[in-house]
């Protein structure tokens, strides 16, 4: 029996709701008792999944409160429902023309429900977030402070500096807290760190944005990524494999770290030799370093993941 789904196109003030492709909408407003009246019309045309894009955060409080009203919600992204729109032709755009797309798109794709993250995950990602916001913000302001030669607007840059190393200071430890609170996060802590040039913000990062890590295969957990290379060909042509797509967060510090790992690491290092020498060009290299680090660390959290399964 086929499930009935409802399409949400979400914004800052509305939510527009739509039973299938082409059933009855309503808009709710985007609040709390909005979003209340939203898990009721659900309930009340029997919706088994609830399906709206990601939209910048805007989607985070109603994905929460309606599976707090026991409403199952998955999330898709807004530029696979734009391409699947326009190869159904359907190219006019209003609100709730887009929750009826949604919904199609859910139905064709057969998308499941996501539940949501931990209490504890959402806490470790929020840290981790506010931890990289203020690590490039402390790169900036030190970068503006050496084109100043004023002495009282060098006293506020020192200002700002020593309230923002405070700060960093504080959320790294939170995280440590965090991490070492938790079995599975502080067994997986250690086992990344075996490997020599990955460090306890590399850890951070890995778990708040790739929770996953260790429960899928390497080629999915590298596609998730953005480094699996794709598949460009046709006929008798054989394309280049370009990489795209994924998590740029993850992938923009794997390709730091796999450059220190290979400093440290023989495997590593014997690796990027043989690109080198065969004349790989430089981004190739940086994307097969992180990859190859992906991969041994993915294999690493899964046996944490066997481990702590077999103790349980």
């Amino acid at each position: 029996m086929t499930q009935i789904i409802c399409g949400v196109d979400v914004s800052g003030a509305t939510l527009d709701a739509r039973i299938g492709r082409d059933g009855v909408a309503e808009r709710f407003a985007h609040t709390t008792a909005g979003i209340a009246a939203l898990a009721a019309f659900c309930k009340a045309h029997g919706v088994g999944l609830v399906v709206m894009e990601a939209t910048g955060g805007y989607e985070r409080m109603p994905f929460a409160l309606l599976w707090a009203e026991g409403v199952p919600v998955a999330i898709v992204n807004p530029r696979a429902v734009r391409r699947f729109a326009d190869a159904m032709g359907r190219l006019e755009k209003t609100d709730r023309i887009d929750a009826g797309m949604i919904a199609w798109y859910a139905e064709t794709k057969r998308i499941v429900p996501e539940p949501p993250a931990s209490r504890t995950q959402d806490r470790l990602e929020a840290l981790v977030t506010r931890l990289r916001q203020l690590t490039e913000l402390r790169t900036a302001q030190t970068n503006q402070r050496r084109l100043v030669k004023e002495a009282t607007v060098l006293d506020g840059f020192a200002d700002l500096l020593g309230c923002i190393r405070r700060q960093i200071r504080s959320l790294e430890q939170q995280v440590a807290e965090l991490i070492d609170g938790d079995p599975l996060w502080r067994k997986l802590d250690a086992a990344f760190r075996s490997i020599k040039g990955v460090a306890d913000r590399t850890v951070a990062r890995l778990m708040a944005d790739m929770p996953e890590i260790g429960t899928l295969s390497s080629k999915a957990i590298s596609k998730l990524a953005g480094l699996a290379p794709l598949a460009k060909d046709s006929g008798q042509r054989k394309g280049p494999r370009p990489v795209r797509g994924g998590r740029c967060q993850v992938r923009s510090i794997l390709f730091v770290v796999a450059e220190i790992v290979r400093r440290y690491d023989p495997d590593f290092a014997a690796f990027h030799k043989r690109l080198k020498d065969a004349g790989k060009p430089t981004k190739v290299v940086r994307v097969a370093l992180a990859h190859k680090l992906l991969v041994r660390l993915n294999a690493k959290a899964r046996e944490c993941r066997a481990q702590l399964a077999i103790a349980a």
